[in-house]
């Protein structure tokens, strides 16, 4: 995939991580690149090097995704090239740690990060995708979007956010050639460990993955068509069945009380 006619790649949270290995990896298949972070020297950084190693043209938005206003100046941005065919939501703010002990700063920087701007970018440039029937979009969740932990209730609910929007775009963009994809991840070693208080080493190694093969296998879901990636799963019946369990009780639901409660009434 090295014709250049794929056009740019967006990608949030590109200073570090996940975000630094998408941007290698989509430089390598031909993709020009804007790479979004916080940190100005790491981008500028990152860009000369993508620069120099595979030819792309990349520029840099330095942008702090917690802020409103450095939102509404990315969407500006991606709205306004027309050339952008790629958007990795991959920025994300994590703070492990009972709600009872998390400052108000940090709930709502985990919600400002992880859902409201995640939400705005992709509510900004769907719409351009869908006009002209092409591009793809994918979502950075997480396996704690669906499975929570007592110090994990904030980081989940937001994941869990991050899982139900992007599903639902899925289905708004089923009849067009627009590509919405979710990943999940499962513990990756990058930086987010560090920042979120609980350090990584404090994890069993065998459970941990690199972020350059949680990023190849993200990227080989999306070549092979999945609209959700589980890059740890073995077995890909269980999040199909989980799918369907979820189905099932949604479909379970009628308008009359269960009879456990004794309430109904004739």
């Amino acid at each position: 995939m090295n014709d250049k006619t794929i056009g740019t790649a967006v990608i949030t949270g590109a200073s570090a991580g996940l975000g630094k290995i998408y941007a290698d990896r989509l430089a390598k298949r031909g993709f020009d690149l804007v790479l979004v972070a916080r940190s100005h020297d790491k981008l500028e950084s990152l860009a000369s090097s993508l620069r120099k190693e595979y030819g792309v043209a990349v520029r840099t938005l330095t942008a702090d995704l917690s802020s409103d206003a450095d939102v509404s100046k990315v969407v500006a941005d991606i709205t306004a090239d027309d050339s952008v065919t790629l958007l990795v939501n991959n920025a994300g703010a994590s703070t492990l740690g009972s709600v009872f002990d998390l400052s108000a700063a940090k709930l709502e920087e985990m919600n400002r990060v992880n859902v409201t701007a995640l939400v705005r970018l992709s509510h900004a440039i769907l719409p351009k995708f869908k006009a002209r029937d092409n591009g793809t979009l994918v979502n950075i969740g997480s396996v704690l979007g669906f499975f929570t932990m007592p110090i994990s209730s904030v980081y989940s609910g937001t994941k869990g956010y991050v899982a139900g929007f992007t599903k639902g775009l899925q289905q708004e963009v089923a009849d067009s050639k627009v590509v919405v994809q979710l990943v999940l991840p499962s513990a990756t070693a990058t930086e987010i460990w560090e920042k979120s208080g609980v350090p990584v080493t404090a994890l069993d190694p065998a459970s941990v993955m690199t972020a350059e093969n949680c990023v190849d296998a993200a990227l080989a879901g999306l070549d092979l068509g999945e609209k959700v990636t589980l890059p740890s799963i073995e077995d890909a019946e269980l999040y199909a069945a989980f799918e369907a369990a979820a189905m099932a009780l949604f479909s379970a639901s009628s308008g009359t009380p269960a009879s456990r409660y004794g309430v109904t009434k004739g």
